[in-house]
């Protein structure tokens, strides 16, 4: 890198406090001399003070195409595996096998996400409503145990999305985004700085008919945050996101439907008419940054986070009712250590459901009630209760010039409880766990900027409330139901894990590699045991499985493969990940491969751009076969899809206009797969298709 980065400490000085407080404290605030960089950046060079696989994701170069789910932000991303089904927001997300198998539009797991470095996640795990992909910044992806000083101790990891704030934000910005299969977005966003206050709004609106069948949708949502700068050692800002979304659910096809046909919807979903209304899910949050001095800083956090749900079947109507409270705290210290620079940061992380959780499956339609049962009878009540409280303390010390050793452990106390109250009250089910998670990394920064590391750590994960009956929980355990209280009895998930990377510049290259391997014990995965009917919804049981293997490569390359000067220049981007988890020797299933998504997964991009501001690519995704049941009976087939853009985004004016193609060849292929235990060879419905060719144009304008 040609500029020079001076390290400051973790206290920041006031002028660079806007930045630091919306991302996840770290070992410190990086300064580079001679140049203004933005919030991308500097969040690049801060985080590459963790001796792991991190990266980031620039939220302006996202919005060169079509921004429509998460799956556009994350894409590109090493060990990252996110991919939509059925073109909703609940998109799968996997990062190091972390709820590998999961379907979509489904509670997320395995990972922390977080806005503006406070938790989303709780107890009942992670909602995707609130995940409006416009109003952002960046997006910080911090893999494994990487996530360390941000409180998480998932297998993976964290993702912080951090949102736009006055000081980074046009004083009116509009943008329109239209294409196939009846997509429109539309987003109307302000910001300013008013003496000691900056404010940042947005209202953001969108639609779909959809790709397949039942597949359409509607989203209408609000993001907003105020800032106080209450003294020049003294800032607070508060966060509010509003989001309301309805979305039908055509369901899983098979692989030979897919292919044939993708557009179609399982004729279950049909019957039912599904689709899951979030009434509106709201996030309340403050943080509070007191720089106390040149070398200590103190940051606090407070959330509320409501987030009801209704899904509605053909006969039944489910009803969930989740809210919870979290609080953050984090003191970060630059001192000496034994002579020698030393960053200290100690914080927690709880977060609890507010007044319980709970599912209320009522009749629907009229057809099916009777006089006994009429429309609005409450069938079944079910109700959760969960805490999840996390201390942690870690140091970096410079041991030898550019060496840095990094210490830390972490401990953890969770709470759950389930019971069916009606129309029996079942026993009910309390457990409360404590656990230590440590850590330690090395990193190595040679004078050309090349930097090594390595780290060794703990990851611990509690079962969601949930999961202690079923997902979804409708049924008390018993004999009634088959299943067992014992069989319910979850364990947490433990993995111990080694990682080695490097990351640097040289050959007009930025590159970033990671290599791990965790031994997993008591994973959590969930296997369907009552499928879909036309009258309910499939019952998948959650349940520890024997001894897993989860290791991987992950690999990031950014290269300038010509520069033209007044001409233009020509770039490319590459991402690699290998994803090789399976089972150590269990009793039925030997070593088979866990299954839900692919072993490979590629994306590349080769991008031209002119000074002027006219831009143009082409990219490709591609993925191997997918496992489908735990036997690994069956498999869905490999894919490759190609993807071209082109756009103009003006270098002063503030407006950029652009379109992107999708899936040039009409390619019919799997995106996400829903796991089984074993469907001993046959092709069952598990499999959610990616989208067709698909033609997306959008208009942005600034008013600075």
């Amino acid at each position: 890198m040609a500029e020079q980065a001076e390290v400051a400490g973790a206290a920041a000085a006031a002028s660079a406090a806007a930045e630091a407080e919306s991302g996840i404290a770290m070992a410190g605030t990086v300064h580079v001399a001679g140049k203004a960089l933005n919030g991308a950046d500097r969040a690049r060079l801060r985080l590459d003070e963790v001796p792991g696989g991190v990266s980031v994701v620039s939220q302006e170069r996202v919005e060169r195409g079509r921004v429509f789910t998460n799956e556009d932000v994350l894409a590109f991303q090493p060990g990252v595996y996110a991919q939509a089904a059925g073109g909703t927001d609940g998109i799968k997300i996997s990062i190091r096998g972390s709820a590998i198998n999961r379907g979509t539009n489904f509670f997320r797991s395995g990972t922390l996400f977080l806005f503006d470095g406070l938790p989303v996640t709780g107890p009942g795990g992670t909602p995707y409503e609130l995940f409006e992909p416009l109003g952002l910044s960046r997006t910080e992806i911090l893999r494994g145990a990487n996530a360390f000083d941000a409180g998480a101790l998932m297998l993976g990891g964290a993702i912080n999305y951090v949102t736009r704030t006055g000081r980074d934000a046009a004083p009116f910005e509009v943008r329109v985004e239209a294409g196939s299969f009846g997509y429109k977005k539309v987003a109307v966003s302000s910001g300013r700085v008013i003496g000691d206050w900056d404010y940042y709004v947005a209202g953001i609106a969108s639609e779909r008919d959809g790709y397949q069948t039942l597949s359409q949708g509607e989203s209408r949502g609000f993001i907003g945050n105020l800032g106080y700068r209450i003294a020049p050692n003294l800032d607070t800002r508060f966060y509010f996101r509003y989001r309301k979304t309805d979305n039908w659910q055509p369901g899983a096809l098979t692989v030979a439907q897919v292919e044939q046909d993708p557009r179609q919807a399982n004729p279950v979903a049909v019957a039912q008419n599904a689709h899951r209304n979030q009434p509106g899910s709201r996030w309340l949050a403050n943080k509070t940054t007191w720089t106390i001095d040149d070398a200590s800083s103190l940051e606090v956090g407070l959330v509320v986070h409501d987030y009801p749900i209704d899904q509605q079947l053909a006969v039944n109507v489910g009803s969930w009712g989740f809210a919870d409270t979290s609080f953050s705290l984090q003191y970060a210290r630059r001192d000496t250590l034994f002579g020698k620079r030393s960053e200290t940061r100690v914080g927690a992380l709880s977060t609890s459901h507010l007044n319980h959780g709970w599912l209320d499956t009522r009749v629907r339609i009229p057809a099916a009630a009777t006089a006994a049962l009429p429309v609005g009878t409450l069938i079944r009540r079910a109700e959760y209760d969960g805490e999840d409280h996390v201390l942690h303390a870690g140091n970096d010390l410079e041991v030898a010039p550019s060496l840095w050793l990094t210490t830390g452990v972490s401990a953890i106390k969770t709470k759950r409880y389930t019971e069916v109250v009606y129309p029996v009250t079942s026993e009910p089910y309390r457990r409360s766990t404590t656990a230590l998670a440590p850590r330690a990394g090395l990193r190595y920064t040679f004078d050309n900027e090349i930097q090594v590391f390595g780290n060794v750590s703990r990851s611990v994960e509690p079962p969601n409330s949930w999961a202690f009956l079923t997902i979804p929980p409708t049924f008390t355990s018993g004999p009634a139901t088959g299943l067992s209280r014992r069989g319910l009895d979850l364990k947490d998930q433990k993995a111990n894990s080694v990682e080695l990377g490097t990351r640097g510049r040289a050959f007009d290259s930025n590159w970033s590699l990671s290599v791990y391997r965790a031994l997993v014990k008591n994973e959590l995965l969930s296997v369907e045991v009552i499928p879909a009917s036309a009258t309910s919804a499939a019952i998948t049981a959650e349940s520890n499985a024997t001894p897993t293997v989860h290791q991987g490569i992950e690999a990031g390359l950014e290269s300038q493969l010509w520069e033209g000067g007044a001409a233009g220049r020509l770039s490319a981007r590459q991402s690699f990940t290998l994803n090789d988890f399976y089972f150590r020797n269990d009793a039925r299933f030997g070593r088979n491969t866990l299954p839900g998504i692919p072993k490979r997964f590629y994306q590349g991009e080769l991008q031209y751009e002119h000074p002027g501001g006219f831009y143009g690519g082409l990219s490709v995704q591609a993925a191997s076969r997918i496992d489908v049941d735990y036997a690994n009976s069956f498999r869905t087939h490999g894919y490759g899809i190609v993807n071209a853009s082109v756009g103009y985004d003006h270098p002063r004016d503030g407006w950029k206009v652009f379109v992107d193609l999708r899936n040039l060849a009409d390619k019919h292929y799997v995106s996400s797969v829903a796991p089984a235990y074993n469907d001993a060879g046959t092709d069952q419905r598990r499999s959610a298709p990616g989208e067709g060719f698909g033609v997306y144009a959008g208009i942005q304008y600034a008013f600075r």
